[in-house]
Parts: structure tokens; C-alpha cells; sequence
């Protein structure tokens, strides 16, 4: 009881925002890649899409369907995010399972500053 109270006494409320951001989304984060991709209704399945991630040592940060109309003949298009900075290995992890990778966020990792830093990081230690 005592914490409700202070939270009452400091005039704080909890809310949602009033219209979802892409910020809110997609918040930014440091080690993450995006991918666009897509499948058929029948086999879209949030656990497999994660499996497939997984499969390459990394974390599903996001999953958002984007698209699902009769327009696209009857597929689901999601954009999911992961915790790699490189998104090859993942989005041909997601390929074997049947995914199609329609883009990727590969723009990024050219420059990228912190990648550039931790490169030339490694290659101090490598002189010696």
C-alpha cells in the first residue's frame, strides 16, 4: 500500500500514447538488423518465424505485420527485427523455413560507427 500511495501522491499516471510511433514500434537499438518478409496465410507462425531467428544465435526484438490483404494473393508481410547487426545468416535461416526476404537493412552496416570503431579496434591488435 504504501508504494500506491506515493505514486498517488506524486500526481504520476500511467498511460499508453495516445497514437502508436514508429519510436514506439520500433525503439532504437544498438545491435539490431530489420528484415521485411513474407509468406503465405496459412504459413505464417510468429513461433517459427522466432525458431528460424534463433536458429542463428539471435533474439526476435520485434514482429510486426504490416500487410495482409487479398491485394498480395492472400500472403502476410512482416517486418521483424533481430538482434544482429549483420541480417544474412538470419534471413537465410528464415528462407529455409519457408520465408521469403522481400529487404533488408543492409545500408546500415556500412556506416556505421560504432562497426567502424570495433574494426579498427581489431585491427590495433592484429598489428601487434
Amino acid at each position: 500500500m504504501p508504494l500506491k500511495d506515493d505514486i498517488l501522491s506524486q500526481n504520476q499516471q500511467l498511460a499508453l500514447p495516445s497514437a502508436p510511433t514508429i519510436e514506439r514500434l520500433f525503439p532504437q537499438v544498438e545491435e539490431s538488423s530489420t528484415l521485411l518478409i513474407s509468406c503465405r496465410r496459412g504459413d505464417y507462425s510468429a513461433s517459427r518465424i522466432a525458431h528460424a531467428v534463433e536458429d542463428c544465435d539471435a533474439h526476435l526484438l520485434n514482429l510486426n505485420v504490416t500487410a495482409d490483404s487479398e491485394e498480395l494473393d492472400n500472403r502476410v508481410v512482416a517486418e521483424i527485427r533481430v538482434s544482429h547487426r549483420n541480417p544474412s545468416a538470419v534471413a537465410r535461416s528464415l528462407e529455409r523455413y519457408g520465408y521469403e526476404v522481400a529487404d533488408t537493412d543492409r545500408s546500415e552496416l556500412a556506416d556505421d560507427p560504432v562497426l567502424q570503431s570495433r574494426l579498427n579496434e581489431l585491427l590495433h591488435y592484429l598489428e601487434f
